[in-house]
């Protein structure tokens, strides 16, 4: 799976486009937890995302809904 297909599932599932890219890099970490995905996958995808411009949130709190 490629950050293109991670999009099209997220639009799948949630019926929406993500808003940014930092969104659909949740819902890569999401799609990996459930094990839908492999570590390489995730790894890939996640390296795919931050080139683009993606970023994970420094601080624990940045996380919405943790």
């Amino acid at each position: 799976m490629n950050a293109t297909e991670l999009k099209n599932k997220f639009i799948a599932m949630k019926n929406y486009e993500p808003s940014d890219l930092n969104e659909l890099l949740d819902f890569a970490r999401q799609v990996y937890l459930r094990g839908e995905i492999t570590i390489v996958q995730y790894r890939d995808i996640t390296r795919e995302l931050e080139i683009a411009g993606a970023y994970k949130p420094e601080q624990k709190n940045e996380y919405v809904g943790l």
